[in-house]
């Protein structure tokens, strides 16, 4: 075989509105970051896979049939599930040797983690001569985010895939589509760290996927097979009939913010940052007294960003810790950054969506 290297990119992305509902086949409206996953890759003539990783050492394993995964918390899982997406639909080819960087803050709700499976299975992909479409990848993704133990949806794997500079992804998933919202001039967007760790494949993973449970529980007890068949109907009726407290916040978290994904596309389409920065609010009210997936630092710095002068600010990504996202006007951002620096959060940086 031709000896193949290359440079594989991911970004990781900010999810503007649409938490915890990709799982449930509901719309979500993420934007891509310029900051992400860096894979420099060069095909082996065996099957070994070795990466090495700037502060996370190195790791080498066999690429075979049915790859378990290694210790929780050991980043390996994500190489060795990006090596069981391409093999459970390509076969198993040649392995590589790979140099990782990431400019990413793990554990921030980023989708650091996602980004590495991608670009790592973009990396084998080509080191074996394989082009794979944007369909096929979102075939396999989300299994091997799965592997490694998170039962989320789609969302972060069509981000980092399908993004366009200046442009908010709307991904639909039952069928799969995405369709791109200019972000209006005059909107500037934050992403600023709680400070406090989120690490899914660690003791939150078990939370994080109970609330997954909770929806899909939800949904069986109406006896439904999509929330999106029900987004029309007396939803507060429906929530009164389910039997746990769980079970009905659940359902009114998932119902509403699907409700607001949809308001928040017309609010951008019109530029309406008004709407939607109290969309934002909203969410954030809705994952933090339904979904309880908040966390006191999250609120904080939420607070503290609409005290600065912030129009929205919510949680992005699992929550449980990591960042929030804000809005506000282009010519707000740098008092709204300073006020945040003020009140000690040091990691504030401005969203600048890539492709």
């Amino acid at each position: 075989m031709q000896e193949r290297q290359g440079i594989v990119t991911a970004p990781g992305r900010v999810n503007l509105i649409g938490e915890h509902i990709d799982y449930h086949g509901l719309a979500v409206l993420p934007m891509a970051l310029q900051r992400g996953i860096r894979v420099e890759f060069c095909a082996r003539a065996d099957r070994r896979i070795h990466a090495a990783s700037a502060g996370y050492g190195e790791r080498e394993f066999e690429w075979s049939e049915g790859l378990l995964p290694v210790a929780p918390g050991d980043w390996e899982n994500y190489l060795r599930a990006a090596a069981r997406v391409v093999s459970g639909r390509w076969g198993i080819g040649m392995g590589l040797d790979a140099s990782i960087e990431s400019d990413l803050p793990p554990a921030a709700g980023l989708s650091s983690s996602s980004a590495l499976i991608v670009a790592c299975t973009l990396a084998l992909l080509r080191a074996n001569g394989i082009e794979a479409s944007f369909q096929e990848l979102m075939e396999v993704l989300p299994d091997g985010e799965q592997f490694v133990g998170t039962r989320g949806g789609g969302m972060d794997h069509a981000a980092c895939l399908s993004a366009r500079p200046g442009y908010a992804s709307l991904i639909e998933f039952q069928p799969l589509s995405v369709r791109h919202i200019a972000v209006p001039a005059g909107w500037s967007f934050l992403v600023a760290h709680s400070g406090v760790s989120a690490e899914k494949s660690g003791a939150v993973r078990e939370q994080y996927n109970a609330r997954r449970k909770a929806g899909s529980t939800a949904l069986a007890r109406l006896g439904a097979a999509s929330y999106r068949d029900l987004l029309d109907g007396d939803l507060a009726a429906m929530a009164q009939s389910l039997p746990t407290l769980e079970g009905r916040d659940a359902f009114a978290h998932v119902t509403s913010e699907a409700l607001r994904v949809r308001r928040a596309v017309t609010a951008m389409e019109t530029g309406d940052s008004e709407c939607f920065g109290r969309l934002l609010r909203e969410s954030h009210a809705s994952l933090r007294d339904c979904l309880h997936v908040s966390c006191e630092a999250l609120d904080q710095l939420v607070a503290h960003a609409l005290d600065a002068g912030a129009l929205g600010a919510r949680l992005t990504g699992a929550g449980f810790g990591g960042c929030a996202v804000i809005l506000c006007r282009a010519q707000d951002a740098q008092r709204v950054t300073s006020g945040l620096g003020e009140s000690g959060y040091r990691q504030v940086w401005p969203v600048s969506p890539a492709g």
